[in-house]
């Protein structure tokens, strides 16, 4: 689990605009990463 601060690893994911972007093509930029559990469930 990541901290507060912490350098997230790269990964890859589709946008919404169907296509692939990792995270190393948003180096120098502000990111906020935000997950939350699947739809529907507790927590």
């Amino acid at each position: 689990m990541l901290k507060t601060g912490q350098i997230a690893p790269d990964f890859r994911l589709r946008t919404d605009q169907d296509r692939d972007i990792a995270l190393e093509e948003l180096k120098g930029k502000r990111v906020l990463l935000y997950f939350y559990p699947k739809a529907d469930t507790p927590g």
